[in-house]
C-alpha cells in the first residue's frame, strides 16, 4: 500500500481517488473547490489538504487530474504548487489530458527537484473512472513507471508505458482522433438509416456484429438514436482535446483533415447549446430531436 495524494476531484478524479482509498492506499486529496474535497472525505475517509504543496508533502506518489495545461502548471509549479512540497524520490503522475510539451516541461522540472514524473492520460470516460476500468497511456522512464503501475491498477484495466515523457499524451491524441472519426461516421450512419426508413435499433444490432462494430456503436448507438446525450465526457472537453491534437499536428506535419472537420462540427454542437452534452451529440447537427 502506498502513501499518495490526488489533486483534482472532477468527474474523473473524484472516483479515481475513491478507488485508491478503497484499495487500501493512504490518500490525501486537494481540490480547488473545498466543498467538493469535504464531500469526498465524508464519503471515502482520508485527509483533505488546503494547497497542492500541502497535499504532496510526505507522499510517495502524487496523482493529478485537472482541466488543461494552465490548470496543470498552476497545481504543480504555481504558487503553493505540488512540486514545492514533493520529496526527493517521490513520483508525480499526471492523468490530465494535456499537451506533450507541458509533459516534457514538467518532467524536466521534476528531475531538477529530484523526483519522478509520468504523464498518464486516461480513456474510458466517467463510467470507466467510476467502475475502475480506465485505460492509461503513459510517458516517462521505465524505472519510474514500474513503481507506479501497481498503484494505477486501482482504477485501470489497462496501463502501458508508451515511451519517454510526452508519449502518453501523444497516444491520447491518437485516441481522440479515432473517436472523432468514429462518432461522426456513426452519426451519419444513424441519420442515413432514419431517412431510409430502417428500424435503427435492428440495424445497429446487425452491423455491430460485423466490421462496422465499435465501442461507440455498442455504447452510444441506441442513445444517439433517441437524442440522449448525458453520458459524461462533454463537447467542451472534446474540443479542448482536439485543439491540442491539431496544434501538435501543425508541429509534426501530420495531415488530419477529418479531425479538423469534426472539430468544426463540434463547434456547431456548442452553438446548438450542447457544450455540456457528451461527444455522441455530433448527430444533433443532423437530426431534429
Amino acid at each position: 500500500m502506498a502513501k499518495v495524494a490526488f489533486l483534482g476531484l472532477g468527474v474523473m478524479g473524484y472516483p479515481m481517488a475513491g478507488h485508491l482509498k478503497a484499495k487500501g492506499h493512504d490518500v490525501t486529496i486537494y481540490n480547488r473547490n473545498p466543498a467538493k474535497a469535504q464531500a469526498w472525505v465524508a464519503q471515502h475517509g482520508g485527509v483533505s489538504a488546503p494547497t497542492p504543496a500541502d497535499a504532496a508533502k510526505g507522499q510517495e506518489i502524487v496523482f493529478c487530474c485537472v482541466g488543461n495545461d494552465d490548470d496543470l502548471r498552476s497545481v504543480t509549479i504555481g504558487e503553493n504548487g505540488a512540486f514545492s512540497g514533493m520529496e526527493k524520490g517521490a513520483i508525480f503522475v499526471d492523468h490530465t489530458t494535456a499537451s506533450a510539451n507541458v509533459a516534457r516541461e514538467l518532467e524536466a522540472a521534476a528531475k531538477a527537484g529530484g523526483f519522478g514524473f509520468v504523464d498518464a492520460p486516461v480513456s474510458g470516460g466517467q463510467a470507466g473512472a467510476e467502475n475502475g476500468v480506465l485505460t492509461v497511456m503513459c510517458g516517462g522512464e521505465q524505472a519510474t513507471y514500474a513503481k507506479v503501475e501497481p498503484v494505477i491498477a486501482a482504477f485501470a484495466r489497462m496501463c502501458k508505458l508508451m515511451g519517454p515523457a510526452g508519449s502518453g499524451q501523444l497516444t491520447k491524441m491518437v485516441n481522440q482522433i479515432c473517436i472523432a472519426g468514429l462518432v461522426q461516421g456513426l452519426s451519419e450512419g444513424i441519420h442515413f438509416a432514419k431517412r431510409s426508413g430502417l428500424d435503427v435499433e435492428a440495424m445497429l444490432e446487425v452491423i455491430s456484429k460485423g466490421a462496422a462494430g465499435s465501442w461507440q456503436m455498442d455504447n452510444r448507438g441506441k442513445t444517439m438514436n433517441i437524442g440522449k446525450f448525458d453520458y459524461g465526457f462533454a463537447v467542451d472537453w472534446m474540443r479542448k482535446d482536439l485543439g491540442i491534437v491539431l496544434d501538435e499536428a501543425r508541429r509534426n506535419g501530420a495531415q488530419l483533415p477529418v479531425t479538423a472537420l469534426v472539430d468544426q462540427f463540434y463547434s456547431e454542437v456548442q452553438k446548438l447549446g450542447g457544450s455540456r452534452w457528451d461527444t455522441s451529440s455530433l448527430i444533433a447537427r443532423l437530426e431534429d430531436y
